[in-house]
């Protein structure tokens, strides 16, 4: 049985990925990053929700990824908050995720960011984008839930 994360290890989740996929696998992959970008991500200066990961050349991009610069960094030089990272993945990992989303009509989504071992690490899923009617059932089932969880609350008073 795989184990859970730490919680404390997260550094930003995109929340409406679950909503708009329906995910197949989930990958991890490494980051390549500036020094000024990790200092950024140890104090959460991060937002993924509009993140994607594309494939040029073989190899896997994640874009959209907005790391806030702090106002401490080095003055030599000049932070992008949006600079395309590297995703860092085996090459038969790759090869395999290429043909799938080539063949099937899959897209690269990623989840989320965390800490392991002192690195960073983004989760990513091989997904399909769900319909309106998907969306829709959803919102319902996480409404049935919170109701359940109300009830429950109510009834252990």
């Amino acid at each position: 049985m795989a184990k859970k994360p730490d919680p404390a290890a997260r550094i930003a989740d995109n929340k409406k990925a679950a909503y708009n996929y329906f995910f197949e696998e989930r990958f991890e992959a490494g980051l390549v990053l500036e020094g000024w970008e990790v200092k950024s991500l140890r104090e959460g200066k991060v937002q993924l929700t509009d993140g994607y990961v594309v494939i040029r050349n073989g190899e896997l991009f994640l874009i959209g990824l907005q790391i806030q610069p702090l106002n401490t960094a080095s003055t030599h030089i000049s932070p992008d908050k949006v600079r395309t990272k590297k995703l860092l993945m085996h090459k038969e990992e790759i090869k395999r995720l290429i043909g799938k989303v080539e063949q099937k009509g899959y897209t690269l989504v990623p989840l989320n960011l965390h800490w392991k071992t002192g690195k960073v690490k983004c989760d990513i899923a091989l997904a399909k984008g769900k319909a309106e009617h998907d969306k829709r059932d959803t919102i319902k089932d996480r409404e049935g839930k919170r109701e359940v969880e109300r009830a429950m609350k109510g009834r252990n008073r």
